[in-house]
């Protein structure tokens, strides 16, 4: 298996910047399939089902960043918040 640590800085860093934003896009996707279906009075046991799956995408994801080094963490990270503040700008669709 590949070392992570070998490869270079910036590459590191993008790749992990992107891997952020494609899990912050997933984790905050979920989480609004989460409320709605609490909102909706859906299944909770989808709902917890959603939680528990938000919560263990996230860990692995920043487990595997971390085994890249702290700035390849911070890089995903920073993915993740930016995934997040698109999200947040998106329009919600009344009724959908």
């Amino acid at each position: 298996m590949m070392d992570l640590s070998t490869l270079p800085l910036p590459v590191t860093l993008a790749v992990c910047f992107l891997g952020g934003l494609l899990l912050g896009y997933a984790y905050f996707r979920a989480l609004r399939k989460t409320t709605d279906l609490i909102i909706g009075g859906g299944s909770a046991l989808l709902g917890l089902a959603l939680t528990f799956g938000r919560m263990a995408m996230l860990a692995a994801g920043f487990y595997l960043a971390v085994l890249m080094g702290g700035s390849a963490l911070l890089a995903a990270l920073g993915g993740v918040l930016c995934a997040k503040a698109l999200l947040l700008r998106q329009p919600r669709k009344v009724g959908a």
